[in-house]
């Protein structure tokens, strides 16, 4: 009996890698409201929901934040005409503790568990504004941190 249940997973998946499902083209548009709930058990056998999560995250961390950074790479000031500060690069670096006191900084998120932080890496920047008539460049600024997902592609569990 498992062996046939097998069969039929195999079988469901290969309908699922051809051109047609269920006698629609899979190029053309969902309109129904049932066919889009049928796309939903046929996506997570394909992917799976975990595997969707840290995709999307990972694809937030390397290609969304350099957009955001992009669309808004200018602020200028009303006061000062001359003044202005521009974000030329973004990037999150690996999870590591903040304490200054110890010689390895990177940390597991275990070790969050049980001490009770958060498990999270740095955000830093590349900036470059005006002082005076002069222009001043800056790399790796830290702005802030950002909670890491687990085994996504900034997590010490990734490999």
């Amino acid at each position: 009996m498992v062996r046939k249940d097998e069969d039929m997973e195999v079988d469901s998946l290969e309908s699922l890698k051809q051109e047609y499902y269920q006698g629609k083209h899979l190029a053309e548009p969902v309109k129904e409201i049932e066919d889009k709930w049928k796309l939903l058990p046929a996506f997570l056998k394909v992917k799976g929901l975990v595997k969707q999560h840290i995709d999307s995250f990972n694809y937030f961390v390397n290609v969304d934040l350099q957009k955001i950074i992009k669309a808004n790479e200018k602020v200028t000031s009303d006061v000062d005409p001359h003044f202005y500060l521009k974000y030329t690069g973004i990037r999150v670096g690996m999870p590591e503790r903040t304490d200054d006191d110890v010689a390895n900084r990177s940390y597991t998120p275990h070790e969050c568990r049980l001490r009770d932080l958060t498990y999270s890496a740095n955000i830093f920047v590349d900036v470059e504004y005006t002082r005076g008539r002069q222009i001043v460049k800056r790399k790796n600024v830290m702005i802030g941190r950002l909670p890491i997902m687990l085994r996504s592609s900034h997590c010490v569990l990734s490999d």
